[in-house]
């Protein structure tokens, strides 16, 4: 059960390093570009998404820590029933948090996708 949770918190932690570390660096360059060319963002939307894409980043920077943060308390636990259950509530709960942030961002971008065309 232990190596479970610890394969499955790595997982995670992977996934979500790897997903918000990746549309941020698209705001970023999208940023960059813009600002190479001189050019302002086109419309309010394009503005929304970048500004929902740095949420993102940040929600999923706070889901990595938070499971680190589980993690290392359900090391030290020590056998304490208590405590296992309250790092496998950190654990459950950052995970519960990432789903949330990625449904949240489709559905703004389903949104989004709706409006333009």
């Amino acid at each position: 059960m232990n190596k479970l949770l610890v394969k499955t918190a790595r997982l995670g932690t992977g996934l979500s390093v790897l997903t918000s570390g990746a549309v941020f660096a698209q705001g970023v360059q999208e940023g960059i570009n813009a600002a190479n060319t001189g050019e302002t963002p086109a419309d309010v939307t394009t503005v929304i998404q970048n500004v929902i894409r740095i949420l993102l980043f940040i929600v999923g920077a706070a889901a990595v820590i938070m499971l680190i943060i589980g993690g290392i308390r359900y090391v030290m636990s020590s056998g304490d029933q208590n405590a296992v259950a309250g790092a496998k509530n950190t654990i459950l709960y950052a995970i519960i948090g990432i789903i949330v942030a990625v449904l949240a961002y489709a559905a703004v971008q389903f949104v989004f996708d709706q409006i333009s065309a």
